[in-house]
């Protein structure tokens, strides 16, 4: 028995895990779309697709649970049909469809025409770019490469992703003019190493010449860097972020640690001076530049003076922007051949101590903001307050800016200068300057017999 009204025939879908997940989602609900098919995300609908993630410990857990749930509904006749794609069913699907059958299918991260085929729907080649976003209407996320060729030692994205695959440049402008034409303003480049793009096609690490193709797309206004690898970073990319000033001051490149034995150990492929020497050239030829790591704590070996040398190198590099997860031991990467033997209350602390060293260094460079002016694009509204981002900071992981929507009103999706009146460790207030006061709604004046 149904127990619930839903619409027949709408399909759900459900994104977990990070951006190009996000991204992989768009691109099956274009595909749904153009198949004339009724999608939603992460709405009711009869037929439920999870796009899963299977990357650390807490992510995957998440999935499951996210599974069981929709499992449950269809048991109970709320929902029809569960299908599961993405990281997750692609690195587990035996275990998978062994332990919850009651999934109709289980797809992998490279199985979308198959995953059309059971929902009725054909791969359509023309629709290259057609996407439904699903994040804010000023930005969204640009998948440059699928897959990763890097060796590191803790990662199993290579397992679920397989080698790296750069999309041309020709159709990565295709499908950005496509989103400007539907007033995407911000462009989020993404791929597991944004710094190998075009190794593969152009025999060249070729990110500066896709960059200077994208810039002429009318409509956008930023261009933002996540995800670029340290080891031969290619250094044009600063001159082309110097030039134009569409391409945001701002890169994502996760360094892991700072300590040679362990980045040894990481098989990353770098040392700590090479590191440091990178980061150094950045402030040089960049010097507005928000630089946005994250580190891995807990790493198997890691002894308390190689943790203190990490707690000394943030101190002393002071990002703008820096995240910490703990080591997550996962089969078939090469560092699970290691005995992972840093206690989880161990880890935890130590990275509780490198966010709470960011928290001021943070909060420090927020201070030095108070009176200038900076250019912020809103994203949304909540509550009493508008929320807002500088070129400097991502959406989801990064800083906003707060603007008073009590006795103000500005457009969601639009640009404007504000002045920093205050600061917290990762947020900053401001106000608009030149702005028109909120309009005032008049009452309905009723006549009275």
């Amino acid at each position: 028995m149904r127990t619930k009204s839903i619409k027949k025939n709408r399909i759900n879908v459900v994104t977990l895990g990070c951006s190009k997940n996000v991204y992989d989602s768009e691109v099956l609900m274009g595909q749904l779309k153009g198949n004339n098919k009724d999608v939603v995300h992460e709405q009711d609908g009869n037929i439920v697709v999870i796009n899963t993630c299977g990357f650390i410990d807490n992510a995957k857990e998440e999935s499951v649970n996210t599974i069981l749930e929709y499992v449950g509904q269809k048991q109970q006749g709320e929902v029809d049909k569960v299908f599961v794609t993405g990281c997750l069913s692609e690195r587990y699907k035996p275990d998978l469809q062994k332990e919850i059958p009651d999934v109709d299918q289980y797809f992998g991260t490279t199985e979308l025409p198959g995953l059309l085929k059971a929902l009725e729907a054909d791969y359509k080649h023309e629709l290259l770019g057609e996407r439904l976003t699903t994040t804010p209407k000023n930005y969204a996320y640009l998948k440059i490469a699928e897959g990763c060729d890097r060796p590191c030692s803790f990662c199993a994205i290579p397992l679920m992703r397989g080698g790296h695959k750069s999309t041309p440049i020709e159709d990565l402008v295709t499908e950005a003019k496509k989103l400007a034409a539907n007033g995407v303003k911000e462009l989020i480049l993404i791929a597991q190493d944004l710094t190998y793009y075009g190794l593969d096609l152009y025999k060249k690490r070729n990110l500066a010449e896709l960059l200077e193709n994208l810039v002429k797309v009318d409509g956008i206004e930023w261009i933002r860097l996540h995800y670029a690898f340290p080891t031969g970073f290619p250094m044009d990319v600063l001159d082309v972020m110097k030039r134009e000033p569409k391409v945001c001051n701002y890169i994502d490149i996760p360094l892991q640690h700072i300590n040679t034995e362990l980045l040894k150990s990481m098989r990353r492929g770098t040392t700590s001076e090479k590191t440091t020497k990178l980061l150094k050239d950045f402030r040089k030829y960049v010097p507005e530049m928000a630089i946005r790591t994250t580190l891995i704590v807990g790493y198997p070996g890691e002894t308390q003076e190689q943790f203190e040398e990490m707690k000394a190198w943030v101190q002393e590099m002071r990002f703008e922007r820096l995240g910490c997860f703990t080591y997550s031991h996962e089969e078939n990467t090469h560092a699970y051949n290691l005995e992972d033997n840093v206690p989880q209350e161990v880890k935890q602390d130590r990275a509780n101590q490198i966010m709470e060293i960011q928290s001021q260094i943070s909060w420090e460079l927020n201070q030095e903001k108070i009176g200038q002016v900076f250019k912020v694009v809103i994203d949304r509204k909540e509550g009493n307050y508008f929320v807002g981002r500088t070129e400097f900071d991502s959406p989801d992981v990064d800083n906003e800016v707060l603007i008073d929507a009590t006795s103000i009103y500005l457009k969601t999706g639009e640009f404007y200068e504000v002045k920093v009146t205050d600061a917290a460790d990762f947020d900053l207030y401001a106000e608009p300057i030149h702005e028109a006061p909120k309009p005032v709604r008049k009452e309905l004046k009723v006549k009275t017999m």
